[in-house]
């Protein structure tokens, strides 16, 4: 049975809490290194409120972690097969952006995550979100426009792209109707 949405948001509180103290940094360090003020850490860790995505980018890239890792790592067990029930859900308070984390976690060298962007949602992502790990985006239904510093990439279904170097990046559905993609994050060695 998959997570309820303030179950998860405290998990996700605790593992910042957990990978912050694991780095021997205070909240003061974390706040600096992320860019997230030091009261927000404080909330997020305490799980007082639901981050966005854009937050959590900016604490796991802080961690040298993709978002998917600090999620997988605040919420999954080791195995080879995670069901759909079973696979974590975040929702982004912000955009309603759905975010299920797919892949099992292991020592496999990659993340699966499945999106699903609303009509007309824009999701704001920074450079240090995607510093040392290499990420494809793969269309599966609808229109997503991916703006990579200045590059605009629009993306129909079954498109695929591959990220350049790390830049700050809009992930963005400027259509009517639901657009899907999949993210495979290639996890640092």
């Amino acid at each position: 049975m998959s997570t309820k949405p303030d179950e998860l948001n405290q998990r996700i509180g605790a593992r910042v809490r957990i990978e912050r103290e694991r780095l021997g940094w205070s909240l003061t360090d974390l706040a600096a290194r992320s860019g997230v003020s030091r009261a927000m850490v404080h909330k997020v860790e305490r799980g007082d409120c639901s981050p966005t995505a854009t937050l959590l980018a900016r604490l796991s890239g802080a961690f040298e972690l993709s978002m998917s890792e600090l999620i997988a790592r605040a919420e999954m067990r080791e195995g080879r097969l995670l069901r759909k029930a079973g696979q974590p859900v975040w929702v982004d308070p912000q955009s309603g952006y759905v975010r299920r984390h797919v892949s099992p976690a292991s020592d496999m060298p990659l993340d699966l995550v499945h999106i699903t962007l609303p009509p007309g949602a824009a999701v704001p992502m920074p450079a240090a979100a995607y510093v040392s790990r290499r990420q494809l985006i793969w269309a599966l239904s609808g229109s997503l426009v991916f703006i990579e510093g200045d590059t605009r990439h629009a993306l129909d279904e079954g498109d695929c792209l591959e990220l350049g170097p790390p830049a700050d990046c809009v992930f963005s559905n400027e259509t009517a109707t639901d657009c899907t993609y999949a993210v495979a994050v290639l996890k640092s060695a």
